[in-house]
Parts: C-alpha cells; sequence; structure tokens
C-alpha cells in the first residue's frame, strides 16, 4: 500500500514513578519525529539516521522499507525514555507504510506495536506511554491507560550527565525481601489511587520506592540533590526519572515556576505537561 507524506509525533516519558518499577510510565510534552525520506530529502532539523539507531532498527525489525529520518527534543541518555520514544516511531512509521495512516489502523495494532517495542526496548514502562499516552501501567504484553483527576506540570530537571540503562540496572538487587515487594505493592497501589481521586496529599508518600531509587541515587549525588530540593519544596511529589539522572517533579501549575528556581544548578529544568495523545501519524 503506497502512502503519502507522513511522519510520526511521539513523546517522551517517565518510568517507574517510584515505586512501579518497569511498569508505570508517564507520557511527557517534548517529542521525536520521525518519517520516511522522499527523494533523499529530509525536513529542517532533521537528520537521516544509519542503521544503528534505535528507531531505525525498530522501523526494519518492523517491515519498514527505505530510509528515515528523526527530530527530537528529547534527551538523549537521561532518563526521559529516548530509546523507547525511537523505537516506538520506528515501528509505527513502519506500520503506516504497510496499513496506511488511519487512526483506526493504529489503534487496532496497539498491542501488536507495544509488543514489538517492548521486545527492542527490554522492558514496556517507557514504550507503553509513549505509544498510548497519558499514564500507562504495562504488564502481560498489556497496556492500560490510567484515569487521572490530576492536571499538573511536570518539571524535569536534566544534569549534563548521562546514564546508562543498562549499567544501572546491572547494580540492583537481583532478590527482594518480601517486605520491600510489599512495600512497593502498596505504595504503587496508593499512587494509582491518589492519581485517580485528585488526592494530592497522599502522592509523596505514594511515590516512595524501596526496589531502585537509592541504589541508582547513590551513584548521582546531583539527582538526589534534586530530588531532596523538590521534596521541601511546594510539589506534590517527585521520583527518579527511569535510571536517572533527571528528576521529574509534579507540582501544581501555579507553582512550577517557584519551584524550578529551587532546584539546584547546574542543571536545565523543562517544564512539561503529561502528554495525552501518544504516537500520532501527521
Amino acid at each position: 500500500m503506497t502512502t503519502p507524506s507522513f511522519f510520526v509525533r511521539v513523546p517522551a516519558s517517565s518510568a517507574n514513578l517510584g515505586p512501579g518499577f518497569d511498569a508505570l510510565g508517564m507520557a511527557l510534552s517534548v517529542h521525536l519525529e520521525m518519517g520516511p525520506v522522499i527523494e533523499g530529502q529530509v525536513p529542517s532539523g532533521a537528520k537521516m539516521i544509519d542503521e544503528y539507531h534505535p528507531g531505525h532498527i525498530a522501523f526494519r525489525s518492523y517491515g519498514g522499507v527505505g530510509d528515515v529520518w528523526v527530530r527530537s527534543k528529547i534527551p538523549m541518555g537521561r532518563g526521559l525514555g529516548f530509546s523507547g520514544a525511537a523505537r516506538v516511531a520506528g515501528v509505527v512509521v513502519a506500520h503506516a507504510q504497510k496499513n496506511g495512516l488511519s487512526v483506526e489502523a493504529l489503534v487496532a495494532a496497539r498491542n501488536d506495536l507495544l509488543h514489538a517495542s517492548t521486545q527492542l526496548e527490554g522492558h514496556p514502562d517507557n514504550v507503553a506511554a509513549s505509544l498510548v499516552g497519558g499514564v500507562t501501567a504495562s504488564a502481560s504484553g498489556e497496556v492500560v491507560r490510567l484515569p487521572l483527576a490530576l492536571d499538573p506540570t511536570i518539571l524535569a530537571w536534566v544534569p549534563e550527565t548521562q546514564t546508562s540503562t543498562e549499567k544501572s540496572r546491572t547494580a540492583l538487587a537481583t532478590t527482594l525481601s518480601l517486605g520491600d515487594a510489599v512495600f512497593n505493592i502498596g505504595h504503587t497501589a496508593l499512587l494509582l489511587g491518589a492519581l485517580a481521586s485528585g488526592d494530592i496529599k497522599v502522592l509523596r508518600a505514594a511515590t516512595q520506592d524501596r526496589i531502585h531509587q537509592d541504589v541508582r541515587l547513590a551513584n548521582a549525588p546531583g539527582s538526589k540533590a534534586a530530588l531532596d530540593a523538590a521534596l521541601k519544596s511546594e510539589a506534590w511529589c517527585a521520583w527518579l526519572s527511569g535510571s536517572g539522572p533527571t528528576v521529574a517533579v509534579m507540582c501544581a501549575k501555579a507553582d512550577a515556576k517557584k519551584i524550578a528556581s529551587q532546584l539546584p544548578q547546574p542543571g536545565d529544568v523543562l517544564e512539561l505537561e503529561i502528554d495525552q495523545h501518544g504516537a500520532v501519524i501527521i
């Protein structure tokens, strides 16, 4: 099936949200765009990508034909789901080449696209949020978009340093005590309830974790300082975004600029919203 010129826009994501390790994700309003190269031309600000780029690998693995370009504002290696967004974009571009540009076809293929992206990424949290939008829970090849009674600002404190997700995961314990497992299960449930009910008073407690954050923060003192500064402010809650080093802060829109000014330097602060659209074909 031939299709007219198009591109795919995919949001960044923040994974885990504290206790929801490898299961929870939040789509964020900074994006990666990818499209097929037509007659050797790429859009302004974009670049043609090679066979080693995660987006190109995903595109080819899903049956994509030809070359693709990428244009992205998502920081790489910072815990904002760049590789997940690129992989979602790659499989969606390939899907659109084969099946056309309709929203209905994209929705019908959602589970298959999630499976393909997850196989490449290794865990579903980032790719599920980037594909579906909003706040998602994903496991066993399924994804559910969670109800939200809140419309917050998400501040992303982004330092200059990068983190390798693969290396970060090797530092984590391979077994958990029953107490720690129960703690994270309970706090994940509490977090989902707080988001659905709008109970902002519960969010600080609900985003506590005993699986990954303390281990990762021990190797990232700047991120620990940013998280502590956020929790001393008027923010509702804060967490290490994915494997870091970015720290995500949830707060009322009216307080965002004040809280951003209290986060440590050096470090850029992105003032974002929860992306409600996920991957879209344009």
